[in-house]
């Protein structure tokens, strides 16, 4: 059956509001639990969300490719894989799905649904962590399609439960991601002054990895 290009957006949505259900629930739920050890709530939030990427990306990778990701979009775009209208509906469907993701797992929890993050992430250490960041996991997707397309869900989980550890910022990775955790004053929250690093970070290695692959290659 042909997969309608609504069928792909409602996917990417989906994907998204899933992934940040994920990401701040389990968010919630290790910093409760945890009697206050952030290394207990930071292993528990980094194996739910590599466990729920890879369920998503194994489901709904046929529908829409299961980016989730404006960055992953954008270079698909760049790649020649999508068209501009189409990638800007796969970036609003993210954006959306990522704040009602949050929204719900508020509501999930008990909690008020609209919040503001007062969790601090500034500093020029933390955008070179998303650049890295964004670069790290463009190169994973892209080198996994071409060379083992089917263990892409395995690869990206494991990037991002990798990613979680070994980077200052822990590893957003995703304009998306961004800007929905700062509407949540959680644990997994980022301060809304200092969304625009990290986004530009983001959108740098965008850039630079669009740059390195060229353009519908």
């Amino acid at each position: 059956m042909q997969i309608t290009f609504t069928q792909r957006v409602v996917a990417e949505f989906i994907g998204t509001a899933l992934l940040l259900a994920i990401i701040t629930g389990s968010g919630i739920m290790g910093d409760t639990l945890s009697a206050g050890n952030a290394a207990v709530a930071l292993l528990g939030n980094s194996i739910a969300t590599g466990c729920g990427l890879y369920v998503l990306i194994s489901l709904l990778g046929p529908i829409s490719g299961a980016h989730f990701n404006p960055a992953v979009s954008l270079v698909s775009w760049r790649h020649g894989e999508l068209t501009l209208t189409q990638t800007l509906s796969y970036i609003g469907m993210q954006v959306t799905g990522a704040v009602v993701g949050v929204w719900l797992t508020h509501v999930i929890f008990g909690m008020d649904v609209l919040q503001t993050s007062t969790h601090d992430r500034s500093g020029l250490h933390q955008m070179l962590s998303e650049l890295v960041s964004t670069l790290v996991l463009l190169s994973v997707i892209k080198i996994g399609v071409k060379n083992t397309p089917e263990k892409i869900p395995m690869l990206v989980a494991l990037t991002v439960t990798a990613g979680y550890w070994f980077t200052s910022s822990t590893f957003f990775a995703n304009p998306a991601v961004t800007v929905a955790r700062s509407l949540t004053d959680t644990f997994v929250g980022i301060a809304p002054v200092d969304i625009a690093g990290f986004i530009s970070a983001q959108l740098a290695a965008v850039l630079l990895m669009s740059l390195l692959i060229g353009k519908n290659k």
